[in-house]
């Protein structure tokens, strides 16, 4: 990350415009700390990313970054090509973003044939270099798509948790289960399990699902229960019985999730029904408690478990 922070110190002064990509989960501590040591000025724009946005949405980015490209040329007219960088933190989508607005920018098809992509990963620190994509002609406009780069130090143990979680620090230097019960205390004090309370009533008029079940052919039946693969966390009958379990689990709980031991109390309850709903091999140790860490962030980290905003925005931001 030195290297890169220096390559990409060498390069903002040249750029037209500096695009720092952040997660919409976590605004204000996904912020790009190396652009502190620059003056803020208008070049500079801040891309809330991760918000699962329709390509109409990304449409309007590019449109809106033509537009900025145009007051830039104002200015400038010594060069007729404009250059954007992409600044931030690890996995916030740089590259995604690169890529899609290279495929919806105005180029010709035979140039996006010849043209080279950016290498897209969930695993943080995949970029290495800087690399420039070509996303839009007349005037020619191009993306430098660089590597994600953290500070050295992060003396701020929350930030530094809602980084690991989000998947800007990799998941071995914290450790999955914490990551989880990380998550499952954001969880517990939401609202986000409300949404799950019909869940808890379908399960108690299961006998008449049973019922509907026995009167299919065997054929049919047959049918449905190869669609299901019990092992899969991300099929949907298992994604809907996580959060039943979560539900009733968080609802029932008799103690007070403001304390921290009736906390550790809900969390560990909530790791055992988990082992139940995700098919998990009742196995002993701790591989058994990261099976379930592991599948329980992934539905996190792709919205099937409700969307969070981890930090408090101040009251002043629309």
């Amino acid at each position: 990350m030195a290297a890169a922070s220096r390559a990409v110190a060498e390069r903002i002064p040249l750029v037209d415009l500096i695009l720092e990509v952040r997660d919409a989960r976590i605004p204000l501590s996904s912020e790009y700390d190396q652009l502190r040591n620059f003056p803020s000025s208008s070049k500079r724009i801040i891309v809330l990313n991760k918000m699962d946005l329709a390509n109409r949405s990304e449409i309007k980015c590019l449109k809106f970054l033509q537009a900025q490209v145009k007051e830039v040329k104002k200015i400038d007219h010594s060069s007729y090509t404009a250059t954007i960088m992409l600044v931030g933190i690890p996995n916030v989508g740089k590259s995604a973003l690169a890529n899609s607005l290279h495929q919806i920018g105005r180029i010709s098809a035979a140039e996006k044939g010849k043209l080279k992509r950016a290498t897209v990963s969930p695993i943080p620190g995949e970029t290495r270099d800087i690399s420039s994509l070509k996303i839009g002609s007349h005037p020619n406009v191009y993306v430098l798509d660089t590597p994600g780069i953290l500070p050295p130090d992060i003396l701020d143990v929350e930030v530094c948790s809602k980084l690991a979680l989000t998947g800007a620090i990799k998941d071995c230097l914290v450790g999955e289960k914490e990551l989880a019960q990380y998550f499952l205390s954001i969880l517990n004090r939401s609202d986000e399990y409300k949404k799950w309370e019909k869940l808890s009533t379908e399960e108690n008029e299961g006998s008449t699902i049973d019922q509907r079940v026995g009167c299919l052919g065997s054929s049919e039946l047959d049918t449905r229960q190869k669609r299901q693969y019990p092992t899969d966390h991300t099929q949907d009958f298992v994604v809907r019985e996580v959060r039943r379990a979560l539900f009733e689990t968080i609802s029932s709980f008799p103690g007070s999730l403001e304390k921290e031991k009736d906390l550790s109390r809900l969390i560990e309850t909530q790791f055992t029904v988990l082992r139940e709903a995700f098919r998990v091999a009742s196995e002993s140790g701790e591989d058994v408690e990261n099976k379930v860490a592991a599948k329980l962030l992934n539905l996190y980290r792709t919205g099937r478990l409700g969307h969070y905003t981890l930090d408090s925005l101040p009251r002043n931001i629309q």
